[in-house]
């Protein structure tokens, strides 16, 4: 067992006030932000070359070479126009996408609490400077090196720089040591063994509370001397991408062998290879469905800046795929359900009589009777003395209110030791050492059933303090004990149990239920989630606590931490089909939580803050880590991080992750429909002996509607309708397959089969150039209704039209403006071979693109009349939306 080297140093003290905000401004300026090399970020010219090497611009740039080997200069600096057009619309949505993911890094990056100008500070771990105080608390990653001021049975996990998995002790640095802060460099220690004054960047606190001078930040720190590099955004292909690169693979293939294929044909039968090979290079560009990485890129990006607007931050932008799926939600109580604003409301003192009952009204003036002086003198003994938690923090506001001017403030007492608690005894205990004559003190708050035991009382007095802990936590209390003892002699024990305690009485805080949860919890319901709470309370308290969150619990009652010590993995699967309130678990049981809901098949998302919570937070599907309270550690092992902590948070980033993988969905099938009729008019009139209708030049114009379409229109499409009223999907159902993979295709063979007959019809009664003109309006027309169509699985067109999207309206707008300049701008017009058309031939070749997709609405609208089959095959007692 540590112990303290030295009293902790409150924040008021001149040891402790920390570099001026200028003067912190100034080092950082001098000397650069705290971050290792590396971590490039992707720049334009990056962007830019990465262009210059995607198939569809080597494509057109050969295109447009090639039109300027054949002397038309026109065309081919029209095509070189487009390349140029291309790069642009390219330049853009990846700098958005870049600047969101760029966003996202600096929101997720560690944070540091320092103390500057006295204050502390929660700040970005890169604007730690040289000299900065740094707070450092259990589960903390270490932003910078440096020495240790005060240092409470501090524990370090430096595995990261030693290789040894044993955390290390640390003490207090001594001021020729380098506590000092004109100590130079060279005078540091090294990272390894115990007893170390020093804490090094990149490190764990595993235990204890510290403050920390800063000696050495970025570069300059062991492991930027080491050169490690620390973890960013990692970029690993989700199941998703793999889907996507084998479509995109196969449909390459298809272009490449269809390519080939039509220029040998044409080539063979018109002896004009060059005019081949344009039509060869227009059906590849036709058939490449080079939007699908696009979307995959900009959709996840753009949704996690979305989803920090809703006060949930990613960490792994594969989370977002799995939110949608999500089938469970393991919530923490404290400060996730409720407010995490405890006040000590109830207090219970007599010793193990617990004769002495008292309800506080945290508004009313007076004075606290002599009864309860002692209990509160107790649990403030036995907090932090500057406290973090939420209820010591109660404890210290109960004082400072009722025992100011008290002798039961000891201001000039000495820590001398700690009993941290553990999972074996749910208990803290505190040495303390009078500062007059030395006397020694200990006292010990924690649960009930763990300080009873410390007293060794007999039956009937647990029996009686059982059942005043019932009352309190009936009223969904948290309740605490309190128990204090003279210490004899001047060996400590090595356990708490070798005192001599007393029982001195019992608090019961309140932290209301958040107002928002009920009807969050009553969406989750809608939605087949079920939401299971899991708390360290006492199981009535627990039980309180869940019914006035909404939570059924099924007549399954409340499963305990020792329950779950004496269940099998197989009776854990089994009891966890029903249960939603689990209570009295310590930090490692939560892993066998979700270790049991997965083996059952669900998809789990699971909160946690706490060092121990990091093993369950990886293991479940999605782990959310708590912003406000939670440790470095846990959110490093988490997929979302919650800003707030609020439960309502969590709810919406899971409607919102259903409403980024709907809008993705309907963003692929638009792009399969839409290369269908480009694709097929590419290939058919060519073997059908026709002119051509579309030339490089077209489908680059095309391209022009379809990119932005894809990656920005669908991207903002609001949330359907009931988007949280139906069961979640299932895992392993693919994106883009089954019958939506079907439907695309047959929508992309409607507007085929529009296009192509409105060209026949239009070769019989016009001339070339007007005929071409009047089979690409109605194959702009019919890709514009695509767009509509797809809006909605299940909506119709009318209603679509009715539903805002900003973007979107400018997109089609875009696309109506760039077909009547093709169409009626005499230079635009000679270069894609055009005649201006009629208002009445406009107006038919408008009404064949519409008609195109009017199949669909009829199937759409057949759908909505259906009657409803019922939910698919329960999975576990939840509902599951059925693929495709």
């Amino acid at each position: 067992m540590n112990r303290a080297e030295a009293p902790s140093t409150a924040h008021g003290t001149p040891e402790a006030i920390g570099l001026t905000a200028a003067e912190a401004a100034r080092r950082l300026a001098q000397e650069g932000p705290n971050a290792l090399p590396g971590g490039e970020r992707h720049t334009l010219l990056a962007i830019t070359r990465e262009t210059l090497r995607e198939p569809m611009f080597l494509l057109l740039l050969a295109a447009g070479l090639l039109y300027l080997a054949l002397g038309n200069l026109q065309e081919g600096l029209t095509l070189l126009g487009f390349v140029v057009v291309t790069l642009a619309l390219t330049l853009y949505q990846e700098g958005r996408t870049e600047r969101a993911i760029e966003a996202l890094r600096e929101l997720t990056s560690p944070r540091a609490l320092v103390i500057r100008d006295g204050q502390p500070q929660r700040i970005a771990g890169r604007e730690v400077v040289r000299g900065d105080l740094l707070v450092l608390s259990e589960g903390d990653r270490v932003p910078a090196d440096g020495w240790l001021l005060t240092a409470d049975s501090v524990q370090a996990d430096e595995s990261l720089l030693t290789g040894e998995s044993v955390p290390v002790g640390k003490r207090q640095a001594r001021a020729e040591e380098g506590a000092d802060p004109a100590t130079p460099a060279s005078a540091r220690t090294a990272p390894g063994g115990d007893d170390q004054p020093m804490v090094y960047a990149g490190t764990l606190i595993v235990q204890g509370h510290a403050m920390a001078r800063v000696a050495a930040t970025g570069a300059r720190s062991a492991i930027g001397r080491i050169g490690e590099a620390l973890g960013t955004l990692a970029s690993e292909r989700t199941p998703l991408q793999r889907q996507t690169d084998r479509l995109v693979r196969r449909l390459a293939l298809l272009a490449l062998l269809f390519s080939l294929a039509l220029v040998l044909i044409l080539g063979a039968s018109s002896g004009d290879w060059l005019q081949a090979l344009l039509a060869g290079i227009a059906l590849a560009m036709a058939m490449l469905p080079e939007e699908y990485p696009v979307v995959l890129t900009v959709f996840p990006a753009l949704g996690a800046r979305r989803l920090s607007k809703e006060g949930v931050l990613t960490r792994r932008l594969t989370a977002i795929e799995t939110l949608g799926a999500t089938t469970v939600l393991c919530v923490d109580k404290t400060g996730t359900l409720t407010e995490n604003r405890m006040a000590v409301t109830h207090l219970v003192a007599g010793g193990p009589a617990v004769s002495e009952r008292l309800v506080l009204d945290p508004l009313a003036d007076g004075e606290l009777p002599e009864a309860f002086h002692g209990l509160v003198e107790v649990a403030i003994l036995a907090s932090q003395i500057d406290p973090f938690d939420p209820m010591e923090k109660a404890f210290h506001r109960l004082g400072q209110r009722f025992l100011a001017h008290t002798e039961h403030l000891h201001r000039d007492w000495r820590l001398v030791q700690t009993y941290a608690l553990t999972p074996a005894l749910r208990a803290m205990s505190h040495v303390w050492a009078d500062g007059r004559d030395g006397a020694r003190t200990v006292v010990a708050k924690g649960a009930p059933e763990a300080v009873v035991d410390l007293c060794h009382l007999g039956p009937a007095d647990r029996q009686r303090i059982a059942a005043a802990v019932d009352a309190l936590a009936a009223q969904g209390l948290r309740v605490l004990a309190a128990a204090r003892g003279v210490v004899a002699g001047h060996e400590l024990p090595t356990h708490e149990h070798g005192f001599d305690f007393e029982f001195v009485g019992l608090l019961g805080l309140a932290d209301p239920v958040r107002a928002e949860v009920p009807a969050a919890v009553a969406e989750c319901r809608a939605a087949g989630i079920r939401v299971v709470m899991i708390t360290g309370d006492y199981p009535v308290t627990a039980r309180a606590i869940a019914r006035q969150a909404g939570l059924d619990d099924g007549g399954a009652g409340v499963l305990s931490g020792d329950e779950i010590a004496t269940l099998s993995d197989q009776a854990l699967r089994e009891r966890m089909a029903e249960v939603s309130v689990c209570a009295r678990i310590a930090p490692e049981q939560k892993l066998r939580i979700v270790q049991a809901l997965k083996a059952r098949g669900e998809v789990v998302a699971m909160t946690g803050d706490g060092v121990n919570d990091a093993p369950a937070l990886r293991a479940a599907h999605v782990g959310v880590a708590m912003g406000g309270r939670g440790t470095d550690v846990a959110r490093e092992s988490a997929s979302l991080v919650l800003v707030d902590d609020n439960f309502a948070a969590i709810v919406r980033a899971v409607r919102l992750g259903r409403r980024i993988f709907d809008n993705l969905r309907k963003a692929m099938s638009y792009i399969l429909a839409v290369h269908v009729p480009i694709a097929g008019m590419a290939l058919l009139p060519g073997l059908f002996g026709w002119p051509a209708l579309l030339y490089p030049m077209h489908i680059a114009l095309l391209e022009l509607i379809i990119d932005p379409a894809c990656s920005l229109a669908f991207e903002n499409e609001p949330a359907e309708r009931r988007v949280m009223q139906r069961p979640p999907r299932r895992p392993e159902a693919p994106l883009f397959g089954g019958a939506t993979l079907w439907l695309a295709l047959l929508q992309g063979l409607g507007v085929l089969a529009a296009v192509l007959l409105a060209f026949a019809w239009a070769r019989g009664s016009m001339a070339e150039e007007q005929a071409r003109a009047f089979g690409f309006a109605t194959l702009v027309t019919g890709n514009l209704a695509l767009i509509l169509s797809n809006r909605s699985a299940s909506g119709s067109l009318w209603a679509s039209l009715r539903t805002p999207n900003r973007t979107l309206w400018w997109v089609i707008g875009a696309g109506l403006v760039l077909l009547a300049l093709a169409l009626y701008l005499p230079w635009a017009a000679g270069v894609l071979r055009f005649a201006p058309l009629a208002p009445l031939e406009l107006a038919a070749a408008v009404a064949g693109g519409l008609a195109s997709v009017v199949w669909f609405e009829v199937v759409k609208w057949v759908r909505r009349r259906a009657p409803d089959p019922g939910q698919p095959e329960p999975r576990n007692g939840q509902g599951v939306a059925p693929p495709g």
